[in-house]
């Protein structure tokens, strides 16, 4: 069995967040879009947790904590701004998103 090695850990980070790229350029519905940005956090996660074990600092640790709380607040904040539109337009269809315009 082979040990697994930091490139294990970023070849799975960058799997993950590729997905999430294809996940946000790709999709047309919001809450996916979301989704998406959330799974790519969660590899820069992943390789901040992983350096930071190899290296034996717990800095990577800290800041992928400050990463997961600053994703929970945008998940927050995403969440109440999806529902609010949807309440008005009836749709999470990015294409449909011209609040904004004038």
């Amino acid at each position: 069995m082979l040990p697994i090695t930091p490139g294990h850990y970023v070849a799975l980070s960058a799997a993950l967040f590729i997905i999430g790229v294809i996940g946000v350029v790709a999709r047309r519905n919001l809450i996916i879009v979301f989704m998406s940005i959330e799974l790519m956090l969660n590899a820069v996660n992943i390789n901040l947790v992983a350096f930071s074990h190899f290296y034996g600092q717990t800095l990577g640790q800290v800041f992928a904590m400050f990463v997961v709380v600053v994703a929970a607040a945008e998940a927050a904040v995403g969440l109440g701004i999806i529902i609010a539109f949807y309440r008005n337009k009836e749709t999470v269809n990015i294409d449909e998103m011209n609040l904004m315009r004038w």
